[in-house]
Formats: C-alpha cells, structure tokens, sequence
C-alpha cells in the first residue's frame, strides 16, 4: 500500500468527561493509521479548566500554536463549576472563543439526526421526529459574542449596567450563508435563514443579504425566511419541515441546542467548526461533541463516545478529504446501535447497558 502523507490531528481532551470520550478518539485513529495505511501525526494538549490550574491560562501560546499548524482539531469538553467564579478572561470557556476567532472559525456545523434505534429517546412523538435530518449553519465569530463595547460598569445612581453589542457585516453574513447554500446543493436544496428583522436592524441586515446573496449565486435553491422566536416554536411543532438552517451567533447557539435535544441525547451527535480555505484548498478546523464536560459523571467511564466519535468522522470528511474512512465510521456506530449496545444516557428496555470505553471497543470492531 502506498502510503499517505502524515497529516497532523491535534486532540484537546478538556475537562470532566472530555478525557474519556477523547481516549475513544484517539484508539480510532490508531486503528485507521494501522488497518487504512494512514499516517496520522497525533498530538495533544491541555485546554479549559485543566490548563488554567496547570498553567493559570485556558489555553497556552503552545498549545494554540499547536492548533494553528495541525489540518483538525478534536476537542472533548471544556468547563465544570469548579471555575465558575474566575475572571472572565481565565475562564475555561474562553479557550473556545480564542481558537475559534484566531482560526478564524467563522462556520459551525450542527447535524441534528434521530437516528432509528433511538427514536424512543426523544420526548417528542415517534411520527414527530423519526427520520429527521437537520443542518444547522451558524455563524461563530460575530454577533453579540464578540462585539463592542462590551462590560460592565458603574452607573451615576449606584447602579450598575452590562453592555454587549450585536453587530454583522455584509461580508460575515455572506461567508456563513455561502456555507450553508452549498450544503443545501447536496441536500434537499432548501434553506431557512433565521432572525428577528422585525425588531433589530442587525437582523433585517441579516435577511437582506441573505436573499441577495442567494438571487446572485444560489437561484436553484429555494430561501425561506423565518423569525428565529417561531424557529424555536417550529422545531418542536413540525421539524421535519427543516432541511438547512442559517442563523447568526446567538440564535444559532439556542436553536442549535434545543434541536439537538429533539434527537433524545445530546451525547449523540457531533460538530463542526469551518474556516475558510486558503489558495491550497487547505482549511483551518475544530471539531467537537455539542454535550458539556459533566464533571458529575467524569472518571466513572458512563459517557456516551459517539458524539465525539461522529466528529471524528465530520473531521474525516470536512477537512481531510477522506470520506469512505467517514463512512466507514458512521456505519460502524449504526451497528453497534443495531446490536443493541447502549451508554446509561440512551439506555431503553431490553438494551444492554456498556460504559465507555467498551461503546468505543465495540465501534472499532464494526469497521471493515
């Protein structure tokens, strides 16, 4: 066989659970490295919680660096309360917003997928959610998460008042809607752009460019526009009537998570985060699970490794052009769910109950 040229993966396991889900990861690259002669340079680094206690920094100029040379990032999970009442700037959290601004991350891929033996887990009605398969497109590195000014500060009657400023561009809106129009093209050709242009200028903004940018460049695909307070009400009445969804920072992060949710477990499904590719075709990108650190169930080797398995995947396909190997994957987590193995999150009735790594073992064992 001839081999592939190394290409580097950087893993940043994080806090609470991260480690666990990520060790799952890391077997599954070796695996593909010794079975699919692929030669994966695989590295690490500390990030979030873990880094501020080692280094009192939630991220070090070392391990962005690292970042910044490695063709993926996959990273676990950030957080826990044991930071909560540190300076916003130390938080574990800020790591994120670092690595996705310098690298230019300004595109997040959220799939939202019932997968069929799941259907039961969701709260919804089998009729409601069986076969759903949304995208969410949302913009990472603008909007209210990162205008300015921005703060908090005394006011003259002993008040105090905090300041965030939402603000777009043509251009950012451009880039993100850009994204999500080209996914629809391999899709159902349908995208629902999301805001609230009825009381914020920055969203008619929104809706305006939108539209421009899909009569310039994208007139096969059909653009509905929907205010983001009835997107929300939309995704529990009929989500199946979504296919791709575009939406600025802020609603992406609500709307993002609660579809998730519709699927029955949020240890379930993975993310992307896209920059945009340079004059060699090669992008910057971070890939992560959408679940939290859970520092209550961390080190008891109960988390579900399929969201950050499935990311995995999304990095396979997404950044390094290897799609049979993302195949390959997502075929594998659909067997072992067809056997009935089970993580206590998604746990039903005559299932069998596994832990993590055993759900991992089980996963590489499936792939061909």
């Amino acid at each position: 066989m001839i081999k592939v040229k190394k290409r580097k993966i950087l893993l940043l396991p994080g806090d609470g659970i991260g480690p666990e889900v990520i060790s799952e990861v890391r077997k599954i690259l070796e695996w593909l490295n010794k079975n699919k002669s692929l030669d994966f340079e695989i590295d690490e680094g500390l990030v979030g919680g873990i880094s501020y206690d080692r280094h009192k920094n939630p991220i070090t100029d070392e391990v962005f660096y690292k970042a910044l040379e490695s063709e993926a990032v996959i990273l676990g999970a950030v957080g826990g309360p044991k930071w909560d009442n540190l300076d916003f700037s130390k938080r574990p959290e800020r790591a994120l917003l670092k690595l996705r601004k310098e690298l230019k991350l300004f595109a997040n891929l959220r799939p939202a997928i019932c997968f069929k033996q799941l259907v039961d887990a969701s709260s919804l009605k089998p009729e409601i959610i069986s076969g759903l398969d949304i995208m969410i497109v949302r913009e990472l590195t603008g909007g209210i998460y990162f205008g300015e000014p921005r703060g908090i500060s005394p006011i003259e009657n002993g008040e105090r008042k905090g300041v965030n400023t939402h603000t777009y561009t043509t251009s950012e809106i451009h880039r993100v809607a850009r994204v999500a129009f080209e996914l629809a093209k391999k899709r159902k050709k349908t995208v629902t752009s999301c805001e609230k242009s009825n009381v914020m200028e920055a969203g008619l903004l929104w809706k305006e460019e939108v539209q421009a940018l899909r009569d310039k460049e994208f007139k096969k695909i059909e653009l509905k526009h929907m205010l983001a307070d009835n997107c929300a009400m939309q995704l529990l009445r009929n989500p199946k009537q979504f296919d791709v969804i575009v939406t600025d920072n802020l609603f992406g992060d609500i709307l993002s998570d609660e579809a998730a949710m519709l699927t029955g477990s949020l240890g379930l499904l993975p993310s992307a985060s896209l920059g945009t590719k340079d004059k060699n075709g090669k992008m910057r990108s971070m890939y992560e699970p959408i679940h939290g650190s859970a520092p209550d169930i961390a080190g008891k080797n109960i988390a579900n490794p399929i969201a950050s398995i499935l990311s995995l995947s999304m990095a396979l396909r997404y950044s390094l052009d290897l799609d049979k190997e993302a195949d390959l994957i997502d075929l594998a987590v659909q067997k072992v769910l067809d056997d009935g193995l089970r993580t206590k999150d998604i746990m039903s009735p005559e299932k069998k109950e596994v832990g993590t790594s055993i759900m991992g073992d089980a996963i590489i064992s499936k792939l061909k």
